[in-house]
């Protein structure tokens, strides 16, 4: 990664790392549709954020996307932020995603499912009008 830094002038130390997802396979497969440049976007519930007292992604945030085991593999930049109710969704947005066939009812099905698993064990359950935090971003490295 010093290869960003002498690129940017930009530090890696305080940089957030993540993977995409809950699960190996689909952290996998989300980082290598950013690698190639599918995937733009990701959607998180607003629930979790709170739940986890984590702060918004905001546009300009830089973050180092991981595989499942936290290697690094390159950063992204936000560059819009929206929160949408689920059942707003459109099928633009869902293609920007970049998984399965990038329909909307693609990413219903998987999200839905998605949205199960992220909150069990909150205060929060999941609703055709919960709130989701929509985050557009773009490759701007890759190790």
């Amino acid at each position: 990664m010093c290869a960003f830094n002498k690129a940017t002038g930009r530090s890696l130390q305080t940089l957030p790392a993540w993977y995409f997802c809950d699960n190996e396979i689909d952290a996998n497969d989300c980082a290598n549709l950013v690698l190639q440049n599918i995937k733009t976007a990701t959607t998180t519930s607003l629930y979790w954020f709170e739940h986890n007292n984590e702060a918004l992604p905001t546009a300009g945030d830089l973050n180092i996307f991981t595989d499942w085991q936290g290697n690094p593999l390159g950063i992204i930049e936000t560059t819009h932020v929206a929160i949408i109710p689920y059942n707003e969704i459109t099928a633009q947005y869902a293609a920007l995603e970049g998984e399965g066939d990038k329909s909307l009812a693609y990413w219903q099905k998987v999200h839905w499912a998605y949205y199960q698993r992220e909150l069990a064990g909150t205060d929060f359950s999941r609703s055709e009008t919960m709130p989701l935090v929509c985050e557009q971003f773009k490759r701007v490295f890759v190790v």
